[in-house]
């Protein structure tokens, strides 16, 4: 039923309606996973993972249908045109993930609980207190952690140099190509759990005050919102080519046009990873 509120071609052309999506989806997974799972003395342990799974349910079916579209005008227009077209469905998607952002974190706040988002606190720690990772995760709630890390963006870690950050952010967009490739639409996976993630660390960074978070909001987005929109083209790029193999599109001359469109949205990608990192570096640090 929840997949019929959306049509990838009204969101292009009121894409401000995503935000409020994102904020019901993430709002959504939250709820039900609290309601079904936190009495489980082992499925509570891993609502932050399941929470990512949620919002991935509820948005899999409006992100496939917009490759699918977005695959279609590859087939009738080139060049400068149809990078306009998708940057129609790009601005959709950060929308989507912006009203994520806003939903995970408000809602961390409110229910003062850390174990919903305890793997996205352990990843806050093991990247930005590695040497002090169980002390971290203690301070912030968690009696118990586990080290590891995971896929995460570059702007919960300002302290790293330009090239470590670039590394990190371009490491995140070949999984995102890649997932989508295989997954069609499974670039979301990684987007969703980029936004619990940058939820627990804006919580972190405005010390639980729900007043503080607008200004949170400001020092993550400054530069996360290019990076997560480098990670959406390349999910787009490649949930493009997925398709067009799922199609045999791939025995005809259409096939390499594609390859071709695909490959210059990862370009696009790559070049605003660049000047997200060097925002991230140079500039964010001296405003915050």
């Amino acid at each position: 039923m929840l997949e019929m509120l959306l049509s990838p071609g009204r969101s292009e052309r009121r894409p401000w309606e995503l935000f409020f999506v994102g904020i019901f989806y993430a709002t959504l997974s939250v709820i039900l996973v609290n309601w079904i799972f936190a009495s489980d003395p082992v499925l509570s342990k891993y609502s932050g993972m399941i929470i990512v799974t949620f919002a991935v349910m509820f948005s899999m079916p409006y992100v496939y249908y917009t490759i699918r579209m977005e695959e279609n005008k590859s087939a009738s227009l080139r060049g400068i045109r149809l990078l306009t077209e998708h940057s129609k469905a790009i601005n959709a998607f950060l929308w989507l993930f912006v009203g994520f952002i806003i939903a995970f974190s408000f809602w961390y706040i409110v229910l003062g609980s850390p174990d919903n988002f305890r793997a996205q606190i352990e990843t806050y720690c093991s990247i930005n207190s590695p040497q002090n990772y169980q002390g971290c995760v203690n301070e912030h709630g968690i009696k118990e952690g586990v080290s590891g890390t995971g896929f995460v963006t570059g702007e919960i870690s300002g302290g790293r140099l330009f090239g470590g950050i670039l590394t990190n952010n371009l490491y995140v967009l070949i999984f995102a190509v890649v997932f989508s490739v295989i997954f069609g639409a499974g670039g979301i996976f990684i987007l969703s759990w980029n936004a619990t993630v940058i939820a627990a660390a804006m919580v972190i960074f405005a010390k639980s005050d729900i007043y503080s978070l607008p200004l949170s909001l400001g020092r993550y987005m400054i530069h996360g919102i290019p990076e997560i929109a480098a990670y959406f083209i390349g999910t787009l790029a490649g949930g493009i080519i997925g398709l067009a193999i799922v199609r045999k599109e791939f025995k005809t001359s259409r096939f390499w046009d594609i390859i071709y469109d695909s490959i210059i949205l990862i370009v696009v990608a790559i070049l605003i990873l660049v000047i997200a990192g060097l925002i991230e570096v140079f500039l964010t640090p001296k405003l915050f």
